[in-house]
């Protein structure tokens, strides 16, 4: 889940990974936007591929991994945003929502484009910000 954190507080998340990819790379840079110590949202427009498992070493060391960082997850991240145009993907997604939340402490939003899903984040910076909240650019950077 390679990550781009450069329009920053809109961090972009891809699920298209090379194989061999270094998770350790995604942790580091969520870290890195932990250490701006502003609330930021996470988008994707590439969804998780079905069926796509994890191996149990993963699946531990992500745990581990959030157990270290549950409070700026949970104070941090307002939300994951997936860009999903189909709405029978969408509507797929929801009940996956509810899980999703409790496990990493953030809620799973569902767009139908990259404008709304932009626009979902504006939203939900401003909410956390004020009325004055920051202005979010469109562009995704290099990713």
């Amino acid at each position: 889940m390679p990550l781009d954190n450069t329009n920053f507080p809109l961090v972009w998340m891809s699920y298209d990974e090379e194989p061999g990819h270094d998770h350790d790379e995604d942790f580091a840079a969520l870290e890195a936007s932990f250490k701006r110590g502003a609330p930021f949202v996470i988008l994707t427009d590439t969804a998780p591929i079905e069926g796509h498992e994890h191996s149990q070493e993963e699946k531990k060391r992500t745990v581990l991994w959030m157990k270290t960082h549950k409070a700026e997850l949970r104070t941090l991240v307002l939300a994951m945003i997936v860009i999903e145009p189909s709405t029978a993907k969408r509507m797929a997604f929801k009940p996956f929502g509810v899980a999703f939340a409790k496990f990493w402490g953030y809620p799973l939003r569902l767009a139908s484009s990259r404008e709304e899903g932009i626009e979902i984040a504006g939203k939900l910076l401003s909410e956390r910000a004020g009325s004055a909240g920051p202005r979010v650019q469109p562009g995704r950077g290099g990713a």
